[in-house]
């Protein structure tokens, strides 16, 4: 009978070996299902009413994990920025320096694109926290503003400078004031948080009108119209 023992016990002692792997995954992918499961919190409840215990419910670990690698809300927010924002508006800053494209024809493809999908993703929902509770939570605004924001003021004067350069638009003071470019996208966030159930509101239309109407204002004397 022990011997029996003795080879069942052994037949079934390479099972172990194949959930060892597993556990391992498990374990170094938890931040990142954290971080995930926070940033459902945060655009679901708002900062203030996100607990770091219904974080750790919604990924599925033990309440005191989370602290484990996020000592406090604000690290995890910050995390979410760095996880979910930031990697999706980098991407666009390295295409619009990289681009082969006219800068006309940029704004009017790619980047078109990318702010007609980003109002419709839930990463825009994150603005719209802030605007909430931005004032309330100063240290959060700045953090966006540090590692979103300013990187894109940096990059969309460059891209102006460089229309500039090529002789596709005139001077103009829109330079000074990049932030004209993604108004739209703002102004999407603020009309679906307050006045959507009353009055639908094409983004789609208004940012390729709001797009067309820059280029027109600052497109270079002479230089041909693209009538896409």
């Amino acid at each position: 009978m022990a011997k029996t023992d003795h080879l069942k016990a052994r037949k079934i002692a390479p099972a172990r070996k194949t959930t060892e792997p597993r556990k391992r995954e498990r374990k170094d992918s938890r931040p990142e299902e954290i971080v995930a499961a926070a940033f459902e919190e945060f655009v679901t409840h708002g900062y203030s009413g996100t607990r770091l215990e219904d974080v750790a419910s919604r990924a599925k670990v033990s309440k005191g994990l989370p602290y484990l690698y996020f000592k406090t809300k604000e690290e995890l927010f910050k995390a979410v920025i760095r996880s979910v924002i930031s990697p999706v508006f980098d991407a666009m800053r390295a295409r619009m320096l990289a681009t082969d494209l006219s800068c006309e024809d940029f704004l009017k493809g790619p980047f078109l694109s990318f702010l007609q999908e980003l109002v419709k993703s839930r990463r825009i929902l994150i603005a719209r926290l802030l605007i909430a509770e931005g004032p309330k939570h100063p240290e959060l605004t700045a953090f966006y503003y540090d590692h979103v924001i300013s990187k894109g003021k940096e990059t969309l004067k460059t891209f102006i400078d460089r229309g500039i350069e090529r002789g596709e638009f005139r001077e103009t003071p829109l330079r000074d004031f990049p932030q004209l470019i993604i108004a739209p996208a703002l102004m999407a966030v603020i009309w679906r948080t307050l006045f959507e159930r009353h009055h639908h509101l094409d983004t789609d239309a208004l940012i390729k009108t709001h797009i067309d109407l820059l280029l027109d204002a600052i497109r270079a004397p002479g230089r041909a119209k693209d009538t896409r």
